[in-house]
């Protein structure tokens, strides 16, 4: 689990406007009430004796410190059971990459999920040469199969959605349910490493990654890197590639010059129903995901047209990476996707995330992008339901020409969204963005002009 305080910071950043939001459509009732069945889920888990694991298991690999200090440590570990164990591991994450008890990801213990990401070229302050690649590999480690006992939440959130009201086997659909909400309540496990390869001239391929400290999700600098060109995707398997469920993490190799598309997910390509946390609930843990109408087709202009590569930026908490991935992968043009480092193994996380600090969470993240490709000419895309608009025009005075063009969704059709929808709320927002620059739109079949016009934009 994350450090408390992570919320408490996301609370301080939220803005008074996503406040009045969360509150005019009961979000934090229907958090608390989900908060109460996880709580009960997790008691009942921490009262289940586990397994002493085998020494051999738990031996950590003879690589790693052989200090004295980390030999006594390494005893401990081996001699202590496995819910003890737990707290070791616990412990010794504080010390982040000097963790002495760190230890191999294991596929009978283990699920190690790799993030897509983009490779760049950083900017010299006086660039006399083109400089080497270097990318940021993400990777959060987990307890195998630790998140398929939740009986309880599954009902919970089935008597919610109306379940058996829908046009749906109910059997069919608590299993979806339980599918979708496995991640959520899947437990971290900090002090993991994982050994993966990267086919890069001129260097070892093997590159280790963690182990991180108390989040289980680790952020390692990889670079230099030559002989690869702009447009090139590069597979970074695992070496132990059982280790991975949802595959290889996929390199972008993305230069300093061109155009790229900074996206949102939620009512902008996929149908969530931001709006209401019920609609949350059910978009995200029963419905087949849907596309926004014309929004492939738009995307697909887009990306011809401008030769754009694409980064995906959400509010969403990272354990929906599994079912958002496949998602834009089947529909839309591939690129990374940028969530919320905000796991704290419930689902009522999510409902917060979608919610609470967005504007200040996507304006940090695209701090991100710029400082990885500060020359690159930006198209932003959003949507009503959050603060896209309020972030973007943000970013668009920050960075003064990064930004050409901004285009929100208005999403019609749910409860609440009047003043959202209201055209005083972009006036507002794009006081300092000119009106040429920015555009509100229904139906994306009406833009394929404006991004024809963007194609010789300087």
């Amino acid at each position: 689990m994350l450090p408390a305080y992570q919320k408490g910071v996301q609370s301080l950043e939220e803005t008074p406007a996503e406040a009045e939001f969360r509150r005019t459509n009961n979000f934090s009732e229907v958090e608390s009430s989900l908060d109460s069945v996880c709580s009960y889920l997790h008691r009942r888990r921490s009262q289940t004796p586990s397994p002493t694991p085998s020494p051999r298991a738990e031996t950590p690999p003879s690589s790693y410190s052989q200090s004295k200090l980390s030999e006594g440590l390494i005893h401990l570990r081996k001699k202590l059971p496995s819910a003890a164990g737990h707290i070791v591991d616990n412990v010794g994450s504080y010390f982040g990459r000097a963790n002495p008890l760190a230890q191999a990801a294991r596929p009978s213990k283990d699920s190690v999920w790799l993030f897509d990401n983009i490779a760049y070229r950083p900017i010299h302050p006086y660039p006399h040469s083109q400089q080497p690649w270097h990318a940021v590999f993400v990777a959060g480690f987990f307890s195998r199969d630790s998140g398929k006992d939740a009986g309880e939440v599954v009902a919970w959130i089935a008597d919610k959605v109306g379940l058996h009201a829908m046009d749906m086997d109910d059997e069919e659909g608590k299993r979806r349910i339980a599918e979708r909400v496995a991640p959520f309540l899947t437990q971290l496990k900090p002090g993991r490493f994982l050994d993966v390869v990267l086919e890069a001239p001129g260097r070892d391929p093997h590159q280790r990654l963690g182990p991180g400290g108390r989040s289980a999700v680790t952020e390692d600098v990889v670079g230099p890197l030559y002989d690869f060109h702009d447009g090139h995707v590069a597979a970074v398997k695992a070496v132990r590639e059982e280790l991975t469920p949802h595959g290889p993490m996929l390199t972008y190799f993305t230069g300093p010059q061109g155009w790229t598309v900074i996206s949102d997910i939620d009512d902008t390509i996929k149908i969530t129903m931001t709006a209401s946390p019920i609609g949350i609930l059910r978009s995200t843990f029963v419905d087949t995901p849907e596309t926004t109408k014309n929004m492939p087709a738009w995307y697909a202009h887009i990306q011809k047209t401008l030769n754009a590569n694409f980064f995906y930026l959400s509010a969403s908490p990272y354990n929906l990476y599994p079912f958002l991935r496949p998602f834009i992968h089947a529909n839309y043009p591939h690129g990374p996707i940028l969530l919320r480092d905000a796991s704290w193994i419930t689902p009522s996380g999510l409902l917060q995330t979608l919610t609470q600090g967005v504007q200040a969470y996507k304006a940090s993240r695209m701090d991100k992008i710029h400082e990885w490709l500060p020359m690159r000419k930006v198209v932003c895309v959003g949507d009503s339901t959050q603060s896209d608009p309020e972030a973007y025009a943000e970013m668009y005075s920050k960075y003064p020409g990064w930004i050409k063009h901004i285009f929100i969704r208005k999403v019609l059709g749910l409860n609440g969204m009047e003043e959202k929808n209201d055209a005083k709320r972009f006036t507002d927002a794009f006081k300092n963005v000119p009106a040429g620059t920015w555009t509100v739109f229904e139906d994306p079949a009406d833009l394929h002009v404006i991004i024809d016009g963007l194609k010789d934009l300087k």
